[in-house]
């Protein structure tokens, strides 16, 4: 066999392996109770869970709290996922610029016992 050959079919096994662990750290998808469900098990990955806010009939968001004049780092908010379910997320880091004008949002990270620990926030 040519060297070249050895050096495309080696290119091609880090291609497959890169692909294979990447795809091994996908997270999935799930509403609140499915979500409550993992973290019962025991299952800490991240997954995602797809919403919308609350909101009074003229587009004001309920039941949001952030100050950050004394935490910026602190915000809490009520989200209800494709089931309805409404549950309380905890985001600690700075309250995501219009964050107010989304229709829908995907908070990523795991259920706690009271409330959804969210590690990033995606705006729709």
């Amino acid at each position: 066999m040519k060297k070249v050959h050895i050096f495309g079919i080696a290119i091609i096994a880090v291609a497959i392996g890169i692909i294979v662990s990447t795809a091994g750290d996908a997270s999935t998808y799930v509403n609140f109770t499915q979500a409550e469900e993992l973290a019962m098990s025991g299952d800490n990955e991240s997954i995602h869970v797809v919403g919308k806010l609350k909101k009074d009939s003229n587009g004001q968001i309920l039941e949001m709290a952030y100050q950050p004049e004394l935490d910026p780092n602190y915000f809490v908010f009520k989200l209800l996922d494709n089931n309805n379910r409404e549950q309380k997320v905890v985001y600690r880091s700075p309250k995501p610029q219009d964050f107010d004008k989304s229709e829908q949002v995907v908070v990523i990270g795991r259920m706690e016992k009271e409330h959804f620990e969210a590690e990033k926030i995606l705006l729709k």
